[in-house]
C-alpha cells in the first residue's frame, strides 16, 4: 500500500483515509458498547472518541501500510464491570465488526445516489472506505484469538465448552500468524477463507 505514495499519491491518500475511518469506527464501537454495558474503562482512557489518534497503534498501522495487514490499539475492557461478563464481552467484541458493516452499507447507499459526473470522484474516496470496512469486519470475526471472533464464540458457548475454548487463547497468536503466511500458492489461509465472503458482500455494496 505504501508504495502507492510514490506511484499514485491520490490513491494512497484515499486508502489511508479509509484505513483511519475503518479502524476508528471499529475501536470506537468497542468502547461505546462497553460503556453502554457498564464498563467505563475505555472512556476513562480516552477511547470513547472517533479521533483516529486515540485508536492507532504505531506498529500495527505501519504493518498495514507495509504488509497489508495489521491492527489498531486494543480497547481496554474489564468484563467484571458487566452484569453478564462472558456474554456482554462477546457483545462488545461483536460491536466492532458490526459497526464496520453498518458503515460500509450506509456509504454504499450514499454512493448509489445519482451524483452525475461528480460520482466518479466520490467513488474514488468512498469505495476504499467501503472495501476496508468490509475486510476489517470479516477478518475480525475469524474465531482466532486475539481477534473479536474468538470472544464472540466464547460468549455464546455453553459453560462447559467455554472453558475448553478459552484454553485455545494461549495458542491464538501462533495460529493467526500461521494463517497469514502466503503458503497456499501465494495466498494465506485467511485470504482463502474470507475472500469468497468479502467478494460476495462487496459485489452487493458496490
Amino acid at each position: 500500500m505504501i508504495f502507492e505514495l510514490f506511484t499514485n499519491p491520490i490513491s494512497f491518500f484515499a486508502w489511508f483515509v479509509a484505513l483511519l475511518v475503518a479502524i476508528s469506527v471499529h475501536e470506537f464501537s468497542h468502547a461505546l458498547a462497553a460503556f453502554k454495558l457498564g464498563d467505563a474503562t475505555a472512556k476513562y482512557e480516552g477511547r470513547l472518541t472517533l479521533n483516529p489518534l486515540a485508536h492507532l497503534d504505531p506498529i500495527g498501522t505501519l504493518m498495514i501500510l507495509l504488509a497489508g495487514f495489521g491492527w489498531g490499539k486494543p480497547v481496554p475492557v474489564n468484563p467484571l464491570n458487566f452484569d453478564n461478563p462472558r456474554k456482554d464481552h462477546a457483545l462488545v467484541a461483536l460491536a466492532g465488526p458490526f459497526s464496520n458493516f453498518i458503515t460500509a452499507f450506509i456509504l454504499s447507499l450514499f454512493l448509489k445516489l445519482p451524483w452525475g459526473a461528480s460520482g466518479l470522484l466520490l467513488e474514488l474516496f468512498l469505495a476504499p472506505v467501503i472495501i476496508l470496512n468490509v475486510k476489517i469486519g470479516i477478518f475480525n470475526l475469524l474465531p482466532i484469538a486475539p481477534l473479536d471472533g474468538f470472544s464472540v464464540v466464547l460468549g455464546f458457548l455453553p459453560q462447559e465448552w467455554a472453558f475448553k475454548w478459552e484454553e485455545l487463547q494461549q495458542y491464538g497468536l501462533y495460529i493467526l500468524i500461521f494463517s497469514l503466511l502466503p503458503i497456499f500458492g501465494g495466498r494465506s489461509l485467511v485470504e482463502l477463507a474470507i475472500s469468497p465472503v468479502t467478494n460476495l458482500i462487496l459485489n452487493f455494496f458496490l
